[in-house]
């Protein structure tokens, strides 16, 4: 089955046991997910299906195997078994941890943390998924003194997001495509009710910092621009981060035979880019390209 073709999944799917998450990777010395040094855990499975995804091994909430040719011996006896391949060619994507092992894992970093005020970023896939979990985890960081944080699109039942991000030092709140019609048809996002829970957040004095993916043809066009703006500027908020589009993900589309759909889509110029920043700026935004 083509990742294009992955059928779609609500965010209520993947609550394993209270204690048991599935991750599919923990990224170190991050500097582009929250302030300071952080560690990224990120979770398994999304709901959405945005075109410009640049993490596909994060959308099927299924652990996946997947071989890399180059490595291959073409050795029959493996059997496509990444616990017996010889030569790692066969390498299974998604493990399932324990609060108790997440947390040993994470804090291994803690210095890194005290000396860089960085902490512990929840990313995915998308961490609402799993919300029941990360948001135990995240209060036991909290209890030893760990900065915390989420990345997320904020598209789940508000009794699934607030607790969660009540947990969290800061929310790293994705706003896509503000059309609401265009939102679903496109990466399948209830976007009224994103908006909803974005200013439930505020209301409730969690530190919200809006992130502007910049993807050509969707949300860099200039009326999407525009309607970001104008929906933030009642809220107060004076930060916003700007999130150019790329083309790092396509071999991970090829690795797992999916098709990247993206591949004649240009990243944005330096000119793009500035012009968004002047209107942000103008706009009363201090704003940052990136994480």
């Amino acid at each position: 089955m083509t990742l294009s073709a992955a059928p779609r999944i609500s965010c209520e799917v993947l609550e394993m046991r209270a204690d048991m998450a599935r991750i599919f990777n923990i990224q170190r010395y991050s500097l582009n997910d929250g302030h300071g040094i952080r560690t990224v855990v990120f979770f398994k499975g999304c709901p959405h299906r945005c075109p410009w995804c640049a993490n596909p091994e994060s959308l099927s909430p299924g652990i996946e195997t997947v071989r890399r040719e180059s490595k291959c011996l073409h050795c029959a006896p493996c059997l496509r078994d990444a616990d017996e391949c010889p030569s790692g060619a066969f390498e299974r994507i998604g493990r399932d941890i324990t609060l108790e092992e997440l947390e040993r894992e994470v804090l291994k970093d803690e210095i890194f943390y005290r000396t860089s005020s960085g902490g512990v970023t929840l990313s995915g896939g998308e961490v609402l998924m799993q919300a029941g979990f990360a948001t135990r985890f995240l209060r036991r960081l909290r209890k030893v003194g760990v900065h915390t944080a989420i990345e997320t699109a904020g598209d789940a039942p508000l009794s699934r997001l607030l607790p969660l991000a009540q947990q969290c030092d800061e929310v790293l709140f994705d706003l896509k495509i503000m059309d609401p019609v265009s939102a679903q048809a496109v990466v399948k996002m209830n976007q009224l009710r994103v908006l909803e829970n974005f200013l439930a957040l505020v209301s409730e004095g969690i530190r919200v910092i809006p992130r502007l993916p910049l993807i050509p043809g969707f949300t860099l066009e200039d009326e999407n621009v525009r309607r970001v703006l104008v929906f933030l500027a009642p809220t107060g908020l004076r930060e916003l981060h700007l999130l150019p589009f790329h083309q790092y993900g396509e071999p991970k589309y090829r690795l797992l035979g999916g098709e990247w759909t993206m591949k004649a889509c240009l990243p944005p110029t330096a000119e793009e880019i500035a012009r968004v920043r002047v209107r942000a700026e103008a706009a009363g935004f201090q704003v940052t390209v990136g994480g």
